[in-house]
């Protein structure tokens, strides 16, 4: 026993001399850092012999090229009596094979060089993709320019893809998520391109030689900005882009149509989708800004405080205090060429149904009254500076932001400036943006539910309009 009460003294002792030769740990919280620094990388510019821009930014590091292209399209230039063209045709212009090679064909030839062509079209662009390896680039390559300018539209894939669109139609109401999303921005934009959604008539209507009308509308050289990125040699790609799209053709310039801006009319409005469901889906919002509005920043920062981060007030508040949500938020969505949004949304129980709609729009409310703390500005601030570098994270994420902004029209220095413009963000330009583009009393209010569960009856916000959910009737026959 003496012998094990000496051998701990000894053990004891040698911790405690070599604890004492050991630093005293810093505390996270004195603790201080370098001011982060990020140089936003570039890629350069070059216009093609066609007269195309095309934005490149090597990379060797993995033997894989990624080439997009983006073109001014979009379903607002769509006939509301065909809607769904625009979709439809940015489906099938891949799918429906090109330059005269089989849709069969095509798949099977990409799939043997483990390559990948993808199209689509959006509300204002159209966009067709690559991504190849290195060695099997240059049959890519003219293959991605056949879907781009030369597709084929298969009879037989046009159907498949009208089926499948109206197959999508038929459970556009199995989710009450989507049916909220769909009918607030119905409501929205309401008399205006962006409101208008595809039906089973229209898309019934729409012919394979529509498809070739809208392509050749607005699929051309002059109408397209494309970014390449990845593992090639800036000359032989150059050269192989010349050789693939050719030269300037003179055809007539394109007129794209004219469509106006929303109209800026802010009314109230409550629709109802009766869903037998136990959680009610609530989306309120209505018109927000373009991306050339002076309040922009400012409205980055409104996001992050009211209801884009994790401590946001509505999160706070509703999640944290109240209980009444898993998942509540808000945000402008920014309008690049149209005017776009604001939104706020939940999903809580039903019987706190009307309980969460009063919350949201009194915590709105409530940032227009006063200005926010200065730790609220601070974290936005810090936020949205500190995360800007994400915006950069790969060669093809690069000259896509470049393409991006050039297609939009954004200003030549708008990422250089990017960081300062928040950083002279006060609390009384949050105030002031708040005050002007938020309207809690002209919300456009969709609640989708079993009104029967309610705590308080819809009629306590507003006339109620309910929302006819029930396609039976409309569904065409086979």
């Amino acid at each position: 026993m003496r012998q094990l009460l000496i051998s701990l003294c000894f053990i004891i002792a040698s911790i405690t001399t070599a604890f004492a030769g050991e630093p005293a740990k810093s505390n996270p919280r004195s603790m201080t850092f370098p001011e982060l620094r990020f140089e936003i990388p570039q890629a350069e510019r070059v216009v093609l012999e066609c007269g195309m821009p095309v934005y490149l930014l090597a990379d060797p590091e993995l033997p894989i090229i990624n080439l997009s292209a983006m073109v001014r399209t979009g379903s607002v230039y769509e006939p509301a009596a065909k809607s769904g063209l625009a979709g439809l045709a940015g489906s099938v212009m891949r799918s429906g094979g090109a330059g005269g090679l089989s849709p069969e064909k095509m798949d099977d030839e990409l799939e043997f060089m483990a390559s990948a062509v993808e199209s689509g079209i959006g509300a204002d662009m159209g966009t067709v993709s690559l991504t190849s390896l290195t060695k099997n680039f240059s049959r890519t390559l003219r293959i991605f320019s056949d879907v781009l300018l030369r597709p084929d539209f298969s009879e037989k894939r046009v159907e498949i893809a009208r089926k499948q669109m109206i197959e999508a139609l038929r459970r556009q109401n199995d989710d009450p998520k989507e049916i909220g999303a769909r009918e607030l921005s119905k409501a929205i934009y309401a008399g205006h391109p962006l409101g208008v959604v595809p039906t089973f008539e229209s898309v019934k209507a729409i012919t394979r030689q529509d498809l070739l009308d809208f392509h050749r509308r607005f699929f051309r050289s002059d109408n397209t900005i494309l970014a390449v990125s990845g593992d090639f040699e800036r000359e032989a790609m150059l050269q192989e882009l010349n050789t693939v799209f050719g030269r300037n053709e003179k055809a007539a310039p394109l007129v794209l149509p004219d469509i106006p801006q929303p109209a800026q009319l802010f009314t109230p409005e409550v629709l109802y989708g009766r869903k037998e469901v136990n959680q009610t889906v609530i989306r309120m919002g209505h018109l927000g800004i373009t991306k050339d509005n002076p309040d922009l920043y400012a409205i980055r920062i409104l996001d992050y405080i009211l209801g884009g981060s994790f401590t946001s007030r509505l999160t706070m508040e509703i999640r944290t205090n109240q209980g009444l949500a898993y998942n509540v938020d808000s945000r402008f969505d920014v309008g690049r060429r149209f005017t776009g949004s604001f939104i706020a949304e939940t999903e809580t129980k039903a019987e706190s149904t009307a309980k969460a709609i009063g919350l949201m729009k009194t915590i709105i409310a409530g940032i227009t009254k006063e200005p926010v703390s200065d730790q609220e500005l601070k974290s936005a601030k810090e936020f949205i500076i500190n995360s800007f570098m994400f915006g950069f994270t790969s060669p093809a994420s690069i000259v896509t932001q470049r393409a991006r902004l050039e297609y939009y029209g954004y200003p030549a220095d708008y990422l250089e400036k990017y960081r300062g413009n928040i950083t002279r963000i006060t609390k009384e330009d949050v105030l002031n943006a708040a005050r002007k583009h938020l309207k809690p009393d002209a919300f456009k209010l969709v609640v989708v539910g079993d009104a029967t569960k309610f705590d308080k009856p819809l009629a306590s916000f507003g006339v109620v309009r309910e929302l006819d959910l029930d396609l039976k009737q409309r569904v065409p026959q086979p």
